[in-house]
């Protein structure tokens, strides 16, 4: 492979990498495993008081919309824009 035949697939694996679609995935299933948790690991004291365990269904909610959205950035994919070749005229 010559050093221009892997040029345009840096660019596409870039595109892919700052996607913004997947740094809200990635964001939301770290926020909602660490909700999860604490809502696993709440007294149920605390349940009582409140009513209803928030932690639990907001982790839950929050790891769901992770996984549509890092569903989403893999079913379709960004297309990086074609960059003009040597030969041709920009």
């Amino acid at each position: 492979m010559s050093a221009d035949s892997t040029g345009p697939r840096k660019s596409r694996a870039a595109a892919r990498v700052f996607d913004i679609r997947t740094v809200i995935a990635l964001l939301f299933a770290i926020y909602g495993v660490v909700l999860t948790v604490m809502g696993f690991v709440t007294p149920p004291e605390q349940i009582e008081q409140g009513g209803a365990n928030l932690n639990l269904w907001s982790g839950l909610g929050m790891l769901a919309f992770g996984v549509l959205m890092g569903g989403w950035a893999l079913l379709k994919p960004l297309k990086a824009p074609e960059e003009p070749g040597p030969d041709t005229e920009a």
